[in-house]
């Protein structure tokens, strides 16, 4: 991700150009942008098992360290989300479009929440640079985030579905 960075320009007119010069002038940049991607794309199959197993042998009950998992997958999925709008093509504009304007159900403060977001009335360029640097901050949000809920793990102990003593003392 550090490396697509140095190369991406958070301008709406710029964006796509950017991801194009990116995949085709930056040695292997191309192969860092779909390692980048699917990447993302593995971690959620990763994440999906991880739920699965969780939900199968009870893990639930350990109200805490389900709670910080539910927030870790809301947080991944909100780094997920901007990191898919910012190549800015059609699809990532009118997908921030679409996504963003769902927070307007929200009583009462549902338009002004939409317009926060956005940094505007409208989806731009201001939304573009909020989305990248979301982008940039999430992931360590999603470390921190992490180690708490490993702590709050092994205050509880994990759900061992073998049965097996890992204390040797």
């Amino acid at each position: 991700g550090l490396f697509l960075a140095m190369h991406y320009t958070a301008d709406t007119s710029l964006a796509f150009s950017s991801m194009a010069h990116i995949c085709r002038d930056v040695n292997n940049g191309w192969l860092l942008r779909n390692l980048h991607a699917n990447g993302a794309s593995f971690f959620f199959i990763c994440i999906y098992l991880h739920i699965g197993r969780g939900l199968y042998y009870g893990s639930f009950l350990f109200k805490e360290t389900w709670n910080i998992g539910v927030i870790l997958l809301f947080l991944v999925m909100a780094a997920a989300f901007v990191g898919y709008v910012l190549p800015w093509g059609q699809m990532s504009f009118w997908g921030a479009t679409v996504i963003t304007n769902l927070l307007s159900a929200a009583p009462y403060i549902g338009n002004n929440l939409v317009q926060w977001v956005w940094g505007g009335f409208s989806v731009d360029n201001a939304t573009l640079t909020r989305f990248f640097t979301f982008h940039f901050i999430l992931p360590f949000t999603i470390a921190g985030a992490s180690m708490i809920h490993l702590l709050f793990l092994h205050q509880n102990g994990s759900s061992n579905p073998t049965g097996l003593n890992s204390n040797l003392d």
